[in-house]
């Protein structure tokens, strides 16, 4: 396995390989920077004793879940200390010697530590200019034991992390109509799965014709987001590709991912989003994505059946299925989710 990193780093680099070529590019029309305010929810008002204030920031939360399946969190109680940490440690273990990082490569999908670059090497037919290390945080935790201090960053941020996961969806069931605990309890987050990805996206001689990430959604019901302030992420709205830039001191960025829109039925949409490169800076960014436990299988909420008299837009599929679906082939877009419609 050959790092993009160190690709990035030859001295003699002027053109790609064509392996990286994404020839989509040449008729992808230019991202636009968004015409609406991103959503902001103010997190402290989750947990206000202010019953007006929760029901104003569920109804945030609605709206952001429908219009965008995309949004901003303030106020989410995570240092920021601790957020800026795992930036830095999460840049030093891609600085770490190849040999080093060589005792971490991916070998399966589910392996609770994975090392690699682009998205599915043994399968993809373009190569995406990214270099990535997956660590399973939960429900057990794993994680390299270099460099040095990364683990126990890993382990504080992870738990953080959770907490605003579990606060953010009793918000979110409020939202849909049901009782604050019912995703929480149905899903079982409590053993849910938690995967903490550091991504790794080094300066691109011909940024025009590579991509950091081609566009997809995520597995999981949560996705939360840092990055070290160099710009890349994009998110589809309206059909239209936007930029996302988070400029926002110690706050996230939130996205919905494919389990939320099949237990939603469909009301909430996950997001599809992209990565971009530049010819300038690196790009690190840092994400945690939030699923419900392995084993439960995940179909829309009998709410949205049996008492509204609505079918099921999707067939139960038990998520590690659906993980192991998604992570193990090439990655396209929505079509993942696209196989387990309801005919």
């Amino acid at each position: 396995m050959n790092s993009v990193k160190a690709l990035a780093e030859s001295p003699d680099l002027r053109h790609i390989p064509s392996i990286y070529v994404n020839s989509a590019n040449s008729t992808e029309p230019p991202a636009l920077d968004p015409e609406d305010a991103i959503p902001t929810i103010d997190f402290s008002l989750l947990t206000s004793d202010d019953a007006y204030l929760r029901s104003q920031v569920v109804k945030e939360l609605d709206i952001a879940c429908k219009d965008w399946g995309f949004f901003r969190v303030i106020n989410h109680g995570v240092p920021e200390s601790l957020m800026n940490m795992v930036i830095e440690k999460s840049k030093e273990f891609f600085d770490m010697s190849d040999e080093e990082k060589k005792e971490f490569e991916e070998k399966d999908v589910l392996d609770p530590i994975r090392y690699g670059t682009s998205f599915n090497s043994k399968k993809d037919e373009i190569f995406y200019w990214r270099d990535f290390l997956k660590v399973i945080v939960h429900p057990e935790f794993t994680c390299p034991n270099k460099p040095l201090g990364f683990r126990e960053v890993v382990l504080e941020y992870s738990k953080r992390t959770r907490e605003v996961v579990k606060e953010l969806l009793r918000g979110i069931s409020r939202s849909l109509g049901l009782d604050q605990s019912y995703v929480e309890k149905t899903l079982k987050l409590e053993s849910g799965l938690q995967i903490f990805v550091a991504n790794l996206y080094p300066p691109c001689p011909q940024p025009d014709l590579a991509i950091g990430f081609p566009p997809h959604s995520d597995h999981g019901l949560l996705t939360l987001l840092i990055n070290n302030g160099v710009g890349g992420l994009q998110i589809k709205h309206k059909g239209k590709w936007v930029n996302i830039n988070n400029n926002l001191p110690n706050s996230f960025l939130v996205n919905t991912g494919d389990q939320l829109q099949v237990f939603s039925n469909g009301r909430y949409s996950s997001v599809e989003h992209r990565a971009v490169v530049n010819n300038a800076a690196t790009r690190l960014s840092v994400v945690v994505v939030n699923g419900p436990s392995l084993d439960e299988v995940v179909e829309p909420a009998k709410k949205f059946v049996t008492e509204e008299g609505c079918s099921p837009a999707y067939i139960p599929m038990k998520y590690k299925e659906y993980l192991e679906m998604q992570q193990g082939n090439q990655i396209v877009g929505k079509t993942c989710l696209d196989r387990v419609r309801a005919v």
